[in-house]
């Protein structure tokens, strides 16, 4: 059987790159297809022996580095990719991926990370958070978005079947491309994660500082909670903007590597988190790590943080409500052991289980 894995762009690790490496694992004959590939992604994904395929983005001028400039071009890019002789077709999309070309006699399988957001859900905070106004930038965006829009839609029915990362990314599919879709949470590599019992007097957060992540709400909220230590990790366009709102009580790392991140995880007394997102792996790596979690009760925390027993789930996207949170979570106890037990139940074994026999029930059915 010949498979073909298709990967919107290879360029930094993420999420979508843990999945496809994972996915790459169970289908080690498996050639990978791109919009753009970075020669040291691919090495430490391991897949620097594969057959690695890129679109015709990867030779414009400043492809590799300026690929999201291109976003006009990704929907004709990825239908130039050639997959007649792949029996099975496993996209991994959170942009346009689920998009690319098939006949009847494949079978083609999306791992679905989102629709895409810029162009749907957050179709209106992109536009405000990059000052697209109605200006003629702003005007080009939005046609070029709404044209995507279209074409998103229109491919949607394109894959036979969806797999989504969370339930709450199954209901956002069936109301975008009103597509049914089977969830199985992504990869979590618990074994990097060792459990510690003993924490110290501090919390921590960890995000790419971008504005969705709302690290300014947790430093702002920190920041009124003078006695309570926050350490933050992580870089981005938004670094200065969040520093100058801190208190003294709180402490910027920047990027730190892999080992010193888990560190600071292990040591913690909870993990705090305050995005909407699909799934959000790190409260899942916080928790293998035996640190409880205090979340935003909205998107894939819901998911993944068992309120009361894992950690707290705080209702609103508030500086206020996040307090409240803090406030909740220190008159609790929680068992550093149960904490490991639930983010057991997300680890990269279960999922490649889960995965292969997806695969394998609808291969079967299409057999017969």
């Amino acid at each position: 059987m010949k498979v073909a894995i298709i990967q919107e762009w290879l360029t930094t690790m993420g999420g979508s790159e843990k999945v496809v490496q994972a996915i790459a694992e169970i289908y080690p004959q498996a050639d990978i297809f791109a919009l753009v590939a970075d020669n040291n992604l691919v090495k430490e994904l391991g897949f620097e022996n594969r057959k690695i395929t890129t679109s015709l983005i990867q030779k414009m001028p400043f492809g590799l580095k300026k690929y999201k400039t291109y976003l006009p071009l990704f929907p004709f890019a990825i239908e130039q990719f050639d997959l007649r002789e792949y029996d099975l077709i496993i996209s991994s999309s959170h942009a346009v991926t689920k998009g690319v070309l098939t006949n009847n006699e494949q079978l083609h399988i999306t791992y679905c990370h989102s629709p895409i957001r810029y162009a749907w859900d957050l179709h209106h905070q992109y536009l405000e958070e990059e000052g697209l106004g109605f200006g003629l930038k702003g005007l080009l965006a939005r046609y070029f978005l709404h044209r995507i829009r279209i074409w998103d839609f229109i491919s949607s029915n394109r894959p036979d079947y969806y797999i989504s990362n969370s339930n709450f990314i199954a209901k956002r599919i069936a109301k975008v491309y009103q597509q049914p879709a089977t969830t199985i949470y992504p990869p979590i590599e618990i074994d990097d994660f060792k459990l510690e019992i003993n924490k110290e007097d501090y919390y921590v957060t960890s995000s790419r500082m971008v504005p969705y992540k709302k690290i300014d709400l947790i430093v702002e909220a920190f920041t009124k909670m003078p006695d309570r230590k926050l350490i933050v990790i992580g870089d981005g366009p938004d670094f200065n903007k969040i520093k100058a709102k801190a208190g003294k009580n709180i402490i910027f790392t920047g990027y730190l590597p892999f080992k010193a991140l888990i560190e600071k995880l292990q040591k913690a007394k909870a993990f705090v988190f305050a995005a909407i997102e699909d799934f959000g792996m790190l409260p899942v790596e916080a928790q293998a790590c035996g640190t409880p979690v205090i979340a935003l009760g909205k998107g894939g925390s819901l998911e993944t943080v068992v309120d009361g027993v894992t950690g707290v789930l705080f209702p609103y996207q508030t500086i206020a409500s996040l307090m409240e949170g803090v406030s909740r979570f220190e008159q609790l106890t929680f068992d550093p052991l149960a904490i490991r037990a639930h983010a057991e139940t997300f680890g990269k074994e279960l999922f490649k289980t889960k995965f292969e026999g997806f695969v394998n029930e609808k291969l079967a059915d299409k057999v017969n």
